[in-house]
């Protein structure tokens, strides 16, 4: 593989993060759109964080911290380049942002039916937090 390539995603990638998006990630989300991309660029904009190979978009992580906890969602890492520690390096980046930020502790978002995703994640240093349970409402 070529020379990885870890930047913060520039509103010109909105539409090839998405597409990838649709390939790579597992599940959708409500976020999933222009509108929602932007609205995370414009009030952080090295939240959401790409992976290159070759100038290919081969994977992403968004790392967001609000000032208290330090947040990770869609990590993904497409399917032709996984097991190549592209999402190691996504996650080294996104700790590397948190610390420079202040952050103490990350948490992920992680469907509770992607065991592939769940291996990856302890693999990192991950753990489950069994007590918790995601409270959702959808506003719009």
């Amino acid at each position: 593989m070529s020379e990885l390539r870890i930047r913060a995603a520039v509103p010109g990638d909105l539409d090839a993060v998405l597409a990838f998006w649709r390939t790579a990630a597992e599940g959708t989300s409500i976020s999933d759109d222009r509108d929602g991309v932007e609205r995370l660029l414009a009030r952080d904009p090295e939240a959401l964080v790409l992976a290159e190979s070759a100038g290919e978009l081969v994977g992403t992580v968004i790392a967001g911290f609000d000032g208290w906890r330090c947040h990770l969602y869609r990590l993904a890492v497409h399917p032709g380049h996984r097991r190549r520690g592209i999402g190691s390096a996504l996650l080294t980046a996104a700790e590397e942002r948190f610390v420079r930020l202040g952050g103490r502790r990350g948490d992920a978002m992680v469907l509770t039916r992607n065991e592939t995703a769940h291996h990856a994640w302890r693999a990192a240093g991950y753990t489950p937090q069994e007590q918790w349970r995601r409270w959702v409402k959808p506003l719009a």
